[in-house]
Formats: structure tokens, C-alpha cells, sequence
């Protein structure tokens, strides 16, 4: 009987030493860890921290608790934070307009479809027509006769190897191309879509 009570104290002994390797274990990966998060900004001296603020030092209050005071981090909250710029969203007029195309558009057109156009952007041979028109309005009338105008455009200024896209309003999707061409090979301005296999 006092064999078996042995092997039994004995069972319990290992499963200590377990749990306390197990914690040691993981107390040594959280300072590991945070050691690392601590020195590892510090062995770069110079880059500067993103975003710092000074702590206000902890301190005791009357009944014994320890309290910390909030540090502001700079960083806005959802009710705080900025709506979308009108450059990322493409709904109008941006530092990133296209003048001249923006200005060849407004005199030579001036219907329905011409009203759509709320920013051009070109970047090298790519010209980028940005509409109010919905998400749903792929290959229709107005986006492929922007798209056709964009080809007259850049024909004019001596593209041969002209890209158009013509997007919608800016949604939860961004601005989704509605028409376009991709080169030379490409000559009606329909959105083509794979097929699936």
C-alpha cells in the first residue's frame, strides 16, 4: 500500500513540474517577446517611432489600486475619422486631373453622357474616365460612348497604342471599370468577362 501511495505522489510531482516548466516556458516567451518588441526599435537609431506619446507615470489611489492614465496615440476614432478625399474617390476635380483632357471633353461635348464625367487621369498611355454612373451600368450606352470619346482623345494626341477605362462612382467596390479597351486589338469598348470553366 505505501508503494502505490508512493507512485501516486510521484505521479503528482511530475504533473507540478510539468505545469511549472510549461509556465516557466511561457513566462520566458512573453519577455522574449517583449524584450524584442522594447530593443528592437532601439537598435535602429534612426528611424524614429511612428507614433509616440510619454506615459503619465503610474500612481496609487487612496484605496490601494494601481491606476494608469490614459496616453493619447493620435489615432482618430471611427466617429472622428476623415471622409474619403475626393483624389482616392475620383468624384470630381483632383491634383490628379487631366486638364487637357478635361478640357478637350467639356468643349467638345456637352450632353447627357458628357454630364456623367466627374474626373479624367491619364498616366502615360492609360486614360481613366471617372463617372457618376452606377456599379450595375457595365457596357451600356454612356459608358461605351465615353470610352469612344477617350479613343478619339488620345487619337488626336497620337496614341497608337491607346488604354481606356471608364469607371463608376465610387462604392464599396471603388470604382468598377464599366467599359474599356485594352489596346490595339481591342476596338468596341465592351467589358468582356471570362467565361467560367
Amino acid at each position: 500500500m505505501s508503494s502505490g501511495l508512493a507512485r501516486s505522489r510521484g505521479r503528482r510531482r511530475k504533473g507540478r513540474t510539468r505545469s511549472h516548466v510549461v509556465e516557466l516556458s511561457l513566462g520566458a516567451a512573453a519577455f522574449a517577446v517583449g524584450a524584442f518588441a522594447i530593443a528592437g526599435p532601439l537598435s535602429h537609431p534612426d528611424a524614429a517611432p511612428a507614433n509616440t506619446a510619454a506615459a503619465p507615470a503610474p500612481h496609487a489611489s487612496p484605496a490601494g489600486e494601481l491606476t494608469v492614465a490614459s496616453v493619447d496615440t493620435g489615432k482618430k476614432t471611427d466617429g472622428a475619422r476623415k471622409k474619403k478625399a475626393p483624389a482616392k474617390k475620383a468624384s470630381g476635380p483632383s491634383k490628379y486631373t487631366d486638364k487637357k483632357a478635361d478640357a478637350y471633353f467639356r468643349s467638345r461635348w456637352n450632353d447627357k453622357t458628357a454630364k456623367k464625367v466627374k474626373d479624367i487621369r491619364t498616366t502615360g498611355r492609360y486614360l481613366r474616365i471617372y463617372t457618376s454612373l452606377p456599379e450595375n451600368a457595365d457596357n451600356s450606352k454612356a459608358a461605351i460612348t465615353l470610352c469612344k470619346r477617350g479613343l478619339e482623345y488620345l487619337a488626336e494626341r497620337g496614341e497608337v497604342n491607346p488604354v481606356v477605362f471608364v469607371q463608376s462612382r465610387f462604392g464599396e467596390n471603388g470604382n468598377p471599370v464599366l467599359a474599356n479597351v485594352l489596346g490595339p486589338d481591342d476596338d468596341d469598348c465592351r467589358v468582356t468577362y471570362p467565361k467560367p470553366n
